[in-house]
């Protein structure tokens, strides 16, 4: 399931890509927040996975109200001539490290298991 999402959004992109090849400067910074936005939400996604505790629902709302809310914090800041986009990127930024660690230690302990089984398999044909 997954993977046919990737799938459809690397073809969905690489569509919208050929339709709009550059982006406006005026939409430039819109689009980099919403990105950053959507990005926490994935990674997010990813950690609540490997949590067992992932619920598509809150995952898409999620996804959308975090993006919405960073693009209008961006529209509000530019409105009172003040950088509040910043705010919200500093926040997305350190949630996605965050979870990225979540996702890092995870797949280092499957690592470390491997490797340790495979030591422990080669131990017991030498003892042999």
């Amino acid at each position: 399931m997954m993977g046919i999402a990737i799938v459809v959004g690397c073809i969905l992109g690489v569509l919208i890509g050929f339709i709009t090849p550059t982006i406006p400067y005026t939409v430039s910074q819109y689009l980099a927040i919403g990105i950053v936005a959507a990005l926490d939400s994935v990674f997010g996604g990813i950690a609540s996975n490997i949590k067992k505790n992932f619920d598509m629902k809150v995952f898409i709302s999620g996804f959308f109200v975090n993006a919405i809310l960073a693009i209008l914090l961006t529209y509000l800041g530019e409105k009172l001539n003040v950088d509040i986009y910043l705010a919200a990127i500093i926040v997305f930024v350190g949630r996605m490290f965050n979870n990225l660690g979540i996702i890092r230690r995870y797949y280092l302990g499957i690592l470390s298991q491997k490797k340790n089984k495979n030591k422990q398999i080669k131990k017991e044909e030498t003892d042999n």
